[in-house]
């Protein structure tokens, strides 16, 4: 698959605009509510600005970040929010990018009290790998949200924050937002079929089967190619 598949040529600036974009299109952008981290081997971070809205990001909106939140590169100023996505960094050397979104069926999912449950194929990326946090700890610009939201992620790549929304934190940005992505279509299956009734969870070894092939590097990477080539379409001639 690592031949055959198409999967994309973008430089690490255009793959957080165009995992904005994406996430936009999916209603991940609704309020101002959301960011996407990406780490740098310089300890710095890459991150969209506060109030520009994941739906009108491109490449001239990324700002640069050290760990005191300071801009050291680009205009505008960082989102506050970002702080809590600095103790996942601290606690998980093997994270490398990370998105935090409040998208409609996942913010509804997060009110219900309820995990999210894997009883179908395309929810199986989060088998055993979707951490839950069942209260919610306030708004997450504090050192105390940050030490809360990461520990209960611990290992796992996704986390679902009741009253609040899910994080994503993954060792590449392709991974990161094809996470993000699954989510919330996850969500809104999952949401769909408590409203008709009872869910049959799956077989958990088949399960996690699935989920380590949906999380295949050519998959993972493919699936980002096809989700960026839908918004460069939609883009159109102006690009990134």
């Amino acid at each position: 698959m690592a031949t055959k598949l198409d999967l994309g040529q973008w430089t690490e600036a255009e793959k957080i605009a165009l995992t904005c974009r994406m996430l936009a299109m999916e209603g991940h952008s609704e309020t101002l509510a959301g960011q996407i981290t990406v780490r740098s081997t310089d300890g710095t971070y890459l991150s969209t600005p506060m109030a520009v809205g994941f739906d009108e990001v491109d490449t001239r909106h990324i700002i640069r970040v050290d760990d005191s939140l300071r801009v050291v590169e680009g205009d505008g100023m960082a989102n506050p929010a970002v702080r809590f996505h600095l103790w996942v960094y601290r606690r998980r050397p093997d994270v490398q990018c990370i998105v935090h979104t409040h998208p409609p069926c996942v913010s509804a999912l997060s009110m219900t009290g309820r995990p999210l449950r894997i009883a179908h194929m395309d929810a199986t990326p989060f088998a055993d790998d979707c951490a839950f946090l069942a209260e919610w700890p306030g708004l997450p610009i504090a050192d105390h949200e940050g030490d809360i939201i990461s520990t209960a992620l611990g290992t796992r790549r996704t986390i679902l924050l009741a009253h609040h929304g899910f994080l994503a934190a993954s060792s590449s940005i392709e991974e990161t937002a094809y996470l993000s992505m699954l989510i919330e279509r996850a969500a809104r299956n999952q949401l769909l079929a408590e409203a008709t009734g009872e869910i049959k969870e799956l077989d958990p070894a088949l399960a996690r089967e699935s989920h380590d092939f949906l999380l295949l590097p050519s998959v993972v990477k493919s699936s980002f190619a096809m989700f960026a080539r839908r918004v460069v379409r939609q883009m159109g001639v102006g690009g990134l």
